[in-house]
This record gives C-alpha cells, sequence and structure tokens, in this order.
C-alpha cells in the first residue's frame, strides 16, 4: 500500500498541475489503507464483541471475537474516494456523485453497526448496506456507464475495466462480512487474509488500472477543469469583465443597455436611479 501510494506520488508530477486530481484522490486512497493497514498489524483498533454464534472449531471458539473497527474508519474515507475516481471518469454531475457517496457511507455505517450488534439484529443492518450496495452498483453500471459511453470510447474503455473490476470486488465484500463479522465462520486471521487481499486489489490495483487508463485522456472532456495560478483567464470571464459586470449585479453591454442586480433593465439613455442600486 504504503509503495504505491509513492508511486501514484510521483507520477502525479509528470502531468501539470491542473490534471493531477485522479494522481492524488488514488493516492489518498492507498494512504490511508496503509496507516489502517499499519494499525491492524499493530494488533490495535479493533474492539472484543460477544459472538452471537457459539462455534466448535477450536480457531473461532470463545465468547469473544475481535471487531476491527479501524478498518470501518478506513473504507468510510478510501470508498468514497474511489467512488469519486470512478464517476469523475464517467463524468456525472455533482448531485448524482454526492449522492451515490451517501449511500456508501450508509453501506459502510450499517456494515460496522451490523458488526458490532450482539445479536440477530445485525443481519437487518446487513440488509441495510446490501440495499446500499445495489444502489451503488445500479448507479455505477448503468448510470455512469451510458456517461461514460457518450464522452469517447477512450473514457468507456477505461470506465468499464475501472467498473467492472470494482462492482466484481465489492461484491465479495458482503460474503467476507458475513463468514467472519456476521456468522463467525472463519477466524480473525483468515479475516485479515481475506478482507486485505480484496482491499489489495480493489485499491492499489485498482489505482494502477485506473491511472493508466487516464494516461492520454485530457480531464476537460470529462467537465473537470482546474485553473492554475498563472493561467489566463477563461474567455468567459474575459467576456463579462469586458462588458462591465462588476460586484453590485450591474452589468452594460457597449452602452447599449443596463442591467442591476434587481433584475431591472434599463435603456442606453436612461441611467438608473440611486435608489435602484443595490
Amino acid at each position: 500500500m504504503f509503495a504505491s501510494t509513492f508511486v501514484f506520488w510521483g507520477l502525479a508530477f509528470t502531468k501539470a498541475r491542473t490534471d493531477r486530481v485522479f494522481h492524488y484522490i488514488t493516492a489518498a486512497i492507498t494512504l490511508v489503507a496503509s496507516i489502517a493497514y499499519f494499525t491492524m498489524g499493530s494488533n490495535l483498533g479493533f474492539t472484543p464483541i460477544a459472538v452471537e454464534y457459539m462455534r466448535t472449531n477450536p480457531k473461532v471458539s470463545g465468547h469473544y471475537r475481535e471487531i476491527f473497527y479501524v478498518r470501518y474508519i478506513d473504507w468510510f474515507i478510501t470508498t468514497p474516494l474511489l467512488l469519486m475516481d470512478l464517476l469523475l471518469t464517467a463524468g456525472l454531475p455533482w448531485p448524482t456523485i454526492l449522492y451515490t457517496i451517501l449511500m456508501d457511507w450508509v453501506m459502510i455505517i450499517t456494515g460496522l453497526v451490523g458488526a458490532l450488534v450482539v445479536s440477530n439484529y445485525k443481519w437487518a443492518y446487513f440488509t441495510f448496506g446490501c440495499v446500499a450496495l445495489l444502489f451503488i452498483i445500479y448507479n455505477v453500471g448503468w448510470v455512469a456507464n451510458n456517461h461514460a459511453k457518450a464522452i469517447g470510447a477512450d473514457v468507456h474503455r477505461t470506465f468499464l475495466i475501472c467498473g467492472v473490476w470494482t462492482l466484481a470486488l465489492w461484491c465479495l465484500y458482503p460474503i467476507a462480512w458475513g463468514l467472519c463479522e456476521g456468522g463467525n465462520v472463519i477466524s480473525p486471521d483468515s479475516e485479515a487474509v481475506f478482507y486485505g487481499i480484496l482491499d489489495l486489489l480493489a485499491k492499489p490495483v485498482f489505482g494502477a488500472l485506473l491511472i493508466w487508463g487516464h494516461r492520454g485522456i485530457d480531464p476537460n472532456r470529462l467537465g473537470i477543469h482546474i485553473r492554475d495560478y498563472d493561467e489566463a483567464p477563461a474567455l468567459g470571464e474575459k467576456h463579462r469583465g469586458a462588458t462591465g459586470g462588476v460586484g453590485n449585479g450591474a452589468h452594460y453591454d457597449n452602452g447599449a443597455a443596463g442591467t442591476v442586480g434587481t433584475g431591472t433593465t434599463y435603456p442606453a439613455t436612461a441611467a438608473p436611479l440611486a435608489s435602484d442600486r443595490v
């Protein structure tokens, strides 16, 4: 995880500052995950929870099971960033992106609550999380896919590879949860291996696929324009300045007419009254 973070950072410096958004988001994903795995590797970030299902297998026998809440903190931060990578690639509008992230948070939080609950109610929270996952699958697999297809073949190819990869892996997480925190079927050590492989594929490998796919894609095509400090104002900004737009909402177009922030339009021969100015 740490190594991939430095690779993504390094690749970011091969791009202009305004074109590094995907590199920075992807590096942030692996950085947070690295800290989480350092914590779990140090045997920290967990709490013992009484198990609902007692097993005879000595590896999972006992009255308590370790629940690594730090893993959910990791997911709460990194999975929205991962979705941003995907949905920005597809050129989705911000309201759709934000609502998808909200559903992602619902999925993660209900998973954590279910893991901490010591009763059959945990499966109700598991169901809530699965419903949220279905919404995410629809938005990524259908809505975002159509957006990416409309932008161009290269964008759609990159989105399709990363999107299918992500959704296939995310569908395995509920299975892992059911075997680990939910059903107490496999031991915490096996749980760490199961989740670790999934996270390795879902974060560094995903990031490598995404950055490789974006190597020839201009972010402006995706509706992302970030202005650098030494960049000249855009044409629209120059036009607004030339036509007399000022902070109080007044606008004058070549002396032909004046429009004030109140919504009143005045002919060129008549100036607005002082009382009308805002």
